[in-house]
């Protein structure tokens, strides 16, 4: 029988109770009909595959007499829907659903801890594993490095790589300024004279590349970083990258999606750069609009019928996507007016609650597939802008709970499945792959989010000129105010299942990097006279 002290994890059934140590599980039964608990039958079970036999009330196994579980208190306890298989499930077998199938499978393994090996972090007091910060960092240093010859495809991502590495292990709380010399030369040698990044010298300017080098810059910050971008040709190619419907191409001639509508939106804002179209532009017209016109309305036809967001109208919802959407509106006036303005909230917060799996805590990209570390921070991210947007004391609507989500499941998830335990480090996108830079930035990033909650402070301008019909991303707006704050699990009546020093640093709820450093970027460009 396990001790009420023994440090072990428990999971409450409503016809049975399993106490789980280490790779055994005792279930303690008292007989319905006994006054007295010491009349009880302990069973000793063997956790294998995540699945548990129990003697139910209408099993066979109870025609002697009823059973009920007593209750108990542990010492350390994991919600019930993270402990097994649901419920509920498809019974027509496809490849999508073994593969499903399997990783809750493994998730569940490693949730409890069943195949730990020498050299894997230690277990915290409620049985979840410690941040691996040091093994990670290191990992993610090594990634800045030179790579072997076998990443010779990653090539144009090498902007994607800088940021990556930077922004991960700023999360972790390193100072990444001593790569500054190098990051400005390496940025430098990306830029094109007709304005943007692309990924590698000579190789043509790209929206997404442009990006990375920009946020690159200013997560290491400093005015040498700063003025490695030359903002005037980045302002000209922008311009020529506005559509008419109000969206943005990725490159000069390129595809079209609310990718662009993000990227375009952080580099403006983040910029300070002019909102005037340039009258080359192919959105010029006699109405001289601006590069924002018509960018929230593009951004609304991408909701689709599911209540997510598409790469571009009428196609499939996507967790990436859904966040690039969140965060222009989010620029382009604060989210409590913007967002409920051009898109269905409760139907969003429908998709994106659907997105987080039990048993695996973790989220998904799409409706039907699998779990991915990286969805932290697409999916997860999205919360605190999506919260934000439920804060209208105009409309009578009662304030949402802290969380919409489960933080406790994300976080078991990431501790205990997306740390990659070998000599490698890392993070990585579920049980049996690898780390790389991108899940290991987007993970520390969806863990950021889970553990703080950020709010605002401020509301910038007023709630007539949206109502009214003002162009979002008018001059006169100013971007709101937010504040972070370890997220308070014992007033949602959860569990903090972290400890403090594994509490990771903060980041921007839309510009994905130190609040801090985009508050200096954009005082430094805002206190700059013309480009």
């Amino acid at each position: 029988m396990v001790s009420a002290s023994a440090r072990s994890r428990t999971t409450r059934y409503r016809h049975r109770a399993v106490f789980i140590k280490k790779s055994s599980a005792t279930l303690r039964w008292v007989p319905a009909m006994a006054s007295n608990p010491d009349d009880t039958v302990d069973e000793e079970i063997p956790i294998t595959s995540g699945r548990y036999d129990s003697h139910d009330n209408n099993s066979s196994s109870s025609n002697t007499f009823p059973y009920r579980p007593v209750q108990t208190q542990p010492d350390v306890m994991i919600p019930e829907y993270f402990t097994h298989m649901p419920l509920v499930r498809d019974r027509l077998i496809t490849d999508t659903s073994e593969m499903q199938e399997s990783t809750a499978q493994m998730c569940l393994t490693d949730i409890f801890r069943q195949n730990v090996q020498s050299g894997d972090p230690p277990l915290n007091e409620f049985g979840v594993p410690r941040l691996d910060r040091k093994r990670h960092a290191r990992f993610l240093h090594k990634s800045l490095e030179p790579l072997p010859g076998t990443f010779v495809g990653y090539d144009p991502s090498r902007p994607w790589f800088l940021f990556w590495c930077l922004n991960g292990l700023r999360l972790l709380g390193e100072d990444v300024t001593p790569y500054r010399a190098r990051l400005v030369e390496t940025a430098r040698s990306m830029q094109n004279a007709s304005g943007g990044f692309g990924g590698g010298h000579g190789q043509s300017s790209h929206l997404a590349t442009t990006y990375a080098v920009v946020m690159g810059l200013a997560i290491v910050g400093g005015e040498a970083c700063y003025e490695a971008i030359d903002r005037r040709a980045l302002w000209k190619w922008l311009c020529a990258l506005k559509q008419p419907d109000g969206g943005f191409q990725m490159s000069v001639g390129g595809e079209e999606d609310v990718r662009g509508a993000y990227c375009a939106a952080v580099i403006i804002s983040i910029l300070n750069l002019p909102l005037d179209l340039s009258p080359d532009s192919p959105a010029w017209t006699s109405d001289k609009p601006t590069l924002y016109t018509g960018l929230a309305n593009y951004v609304q036809r991408c909701q689709t019928y599911e209540g997510g967001i598409s790469a571009q109208p009428g196609s499939e919802a996507h967790g990436g996507y859904a966040f690039c959407a969140l965060g222009c509106l989010s620029i382009l006036d604060s989210p409590n007016r913007s967002i409920p303005r051009y898109l269905n909230v409760p139907r969003l917060v429908s998709w994106l609650a659907s997105r987080q799996y039990a048993p695996e805590g973790g989220f998904s990209g799409r409706t039907n597939k699998l779990v991915d570390g990286c969805y932290s921070h697409w999916v997860g991210d999205c919360w605190p802008l999506v919260e934000a947007s439920l804060q209208r004391s105009s409309d009578g609507v009662p304030k949402p709970p802290q969380s919409l989500f489960s933080r406790e499941g994300l976080i078991r998830y990431i501790l205990c499945c997306c740390q990659d335990e070998t000599k490698r480090g890392g993070l990585r996108d579920k049980p049996g792959r690898m780390s790389d830079p991108y899940h290991t930035c987007y993970v520390l990033s969806g863990l950021s989010s889970a553990q703080h909650k950020w709010e605002l402070v401020d509301k910038p301008a007023t709630e007539t000129d949206v109502e009214a019909g003002v162009d979002a991303g008018a001059n006169n707006y100013s971007e709101p105010v937010w504040k972070a704050s370890p997220f308070p699990f014992s007033d949602e009546g959860g569990m903090q299942v972290f400890d403090e020093e594994d509490r990771v640093c903060t980041v921007h709820p839309i510009y994905t990097i130190s609040a801090e450093r985009v508050d200096q970027i954009q005082a430094y460009f805002r206190a700059k006279v013309g480009f």
